[in-house]
């Protein structure tokens, strides 16, 4: 077993976070105030070749392995957690098409997105379908030469501001997951409606709309099979809870740098707070999850990387990182006192940015479902 990252990934990781220090995090703050969604950081990742990372060079991506890819999410969300939602968003739209469509779908949507001249979204839950896809009611109906797309998607991050969206609905409503086909809609599309962003608690600098369809469209734009869009979407958000770990990784990382720094220059009877062992402990313990949940990710990127099967891998980080996170910001808030819980300080915005992680791309208990089917599984296979 080799610990060592890989010179390249290292590579790519500096860069990301010279990039993201230099671009993103003095801009965070005003940013998640406003709620405005960091329209100006979309061209400048798409020149430094971030749009592209989840891309081979051949429709115009970096090509990057999957650990680098995942040690560089974790730079953009230690600078900025929303851009880093707004751009792991944008991989699960074109990871769809990566991964479900065919060779003429990837050249006509891929190169403009690698390149960030087109922003994509990922519309797959619904105001009464989340954690259970068989349960939505979107349907995908054929007229003509092509396909009637009718319902309503919700909580779709970038879906507002997307020139693209891969969505899932039902070309037959009567076979559960075999009947979810996959398409690609353009923003442009007659028929397609966008509700106001939602208000959230964090991130909010990336929005959630609310999504209206009743769309005609080509047959071309179905993204590979009718009934192959469970097995797609399944395997996308595969590879989306590898970033959702390695975003926690990078909240938490920037948690915990600013209570090391805060510990060493505040003091207290004329200590400094890092000569108390209460507070060693508390970091002793916040650097410990920390790196339970790197290695973590990095493992279920790592077989992501090779081809073979990651879901468990990528639930448990996903799990872990997720929970991780949770625990570290509070902690460093802890450690803060009342300062932390002001806005003058980013900690409490690192606790709201890290709430929704447990949630979204499928929730805690969601994974541990993964994670005990698959063991189960095993055990009955021994």
């Amino acid at each position: 077993m080799n610990f060592e990252i890989d010179q390249d990934d290292t590579a790519l990781q500096d860069a990301t976070r010279r990039f993201a220090e230099t671009y993103l995090a003095p801009v965070a703050a005003s940013a998640d105030r406003d709620a405005a969604f960091p329209e100006g950081h979309i061209g400048q990742l798409a020149e430094f070749g971030a749009m592209g990372l989840n891309l081979p060079s051949e429709y115009g991506g970096t090509g990057a392995p999957a650990t680098g890819l995942a040690l560089a999410v974790e730079e953009i969300a230690a600078a900025c957690a929303a851009t880093a939602s707004t751009v792991t968003a944008h991989f699960l739209a074109t990871d769809t098409i990566l991964l479900g469509g065919g060779e003429a779908m990837r050249r006509r949507w891929l190169p403009d997105a690698a390149a960030g001249r087109k922003l994509g979204a990922f519309a797959l839950t619904e105001p009464g379908a989340g954690s259970d896809p068989a349960d939505m009611s979107m349907q995908a109906v054929r007229e003509g030469d092509g396909y009637r797309l009718q319902g309503t998607k919700h909580f779709i991050t970038n879906g507002g501001v997307a020139d693209f969206i891969t969505v899932f609905a039902k070309t037959d409503p009567t076979a559960g997951y075999r009947g979810i086909s996959a398409f690609v809609v353009d923003a442009d599309t007659p028929g397609f409606e966008v509700g106001a962003a939602e208000n959230t608690m964090g991130i909010r600098a990336s929005h959630i709309y609310e999504l209206r369809f009743d769309c005609l469209l080509p047959a071309e734009n179905l993204i590979g099979e009718e009934g192959s869009g469970f097995r797609t979407a399944m395997r996308v958000l595969d590879r989306g809870r590898v970033e959702i770990a390695a975003t926690a990784c990078g909240i938490a990382r920037a948690a915990l740098e600013a209570a090391l720094g805060w510990v060493g220059t505040r003091k207290i009877s004329g200590q400094p707070l890092a000569d108390f062992q209460a507070i060693q402990f508390m970091l002793a313990d916040m650097k410990t999850e920390l790196e339970a949940a790197r290695l973590m990710t990095l493992r279920a990127a790592a077989l992501r990387e090779t081809g073979e099967r990651f879901t468990r891998e990528a639930a448990m980080a996903k799990l872990f990182a997720s929970e991780a996170v949770h625990r570290i910001t509070d902690q460093a808030l802890q450690i803060h006192g009342g300062y932390g819980y002001t806005s003058g300080l980013p900690l409490e915005r690192y606790v709201r940015d890290a709430r929704i992680l447990r949630i979204f791309e499928g929730s805690s208990e969601i994974q541990r479902n993964i994670i005990a089917r698959s063991e189960l599984g095993n055990s009955k296979a021994r």
